[in-house]
């Protein structure tokens, strides 16, 4: 059923929120992916999933340290972001995260969602 529905990828850098929000907007009927493009070095793979919307996620070095146990530096965090670049550049939607809990996070994007179609 959800093949039908717009595909609605989601990228971001570690710990941004993507599998929450992929988890969140399925639970509400979207065909939701989120995609961990963040450690690959080849910043064009996210665009092999065709998505129909492009969603990134972003939080600063010292949430994901909050919100993960990392055993990496700032310096892989600025990695990320380059790496991230492509997606960041054709993004539909930008999101910090750094202040949103999990539901609110999924509530705010189905809003803009909804605004948008």
């Amino acid at each position: 059923m959800s093949q039908n529905k717009p595909l609605i990828l989601i990228v971001g850098v570690c710990a941004s929120g993507k599998t929450t929000l992929s988890t969140g907007l399925k639970g509400l009927g979207y065909n939701a992916c989120s995609f961990a493009q963040e450690h690959s070095v080849t910043p064009f793979v996210w665009r092999r999933k065709e998505p129909d919307f492009l969603i990134y996620l972003t939080c600063e070095y010292s949430t994901i340290k909050k919100r993960k146990d990392i055993n990496w530096g700032y310096a892989e965090y600025l990695r990320q972001i380059e790496w991230l670049r492509d997606a960041y550049d054709h993004a539909d939607l930008v999101i910090q995260t750094d202040q949103f809990t999990p539901e609110e996070l999924v509530n705010h994007v189905d809003s803009l969602l909804k605004r948008s179609t």
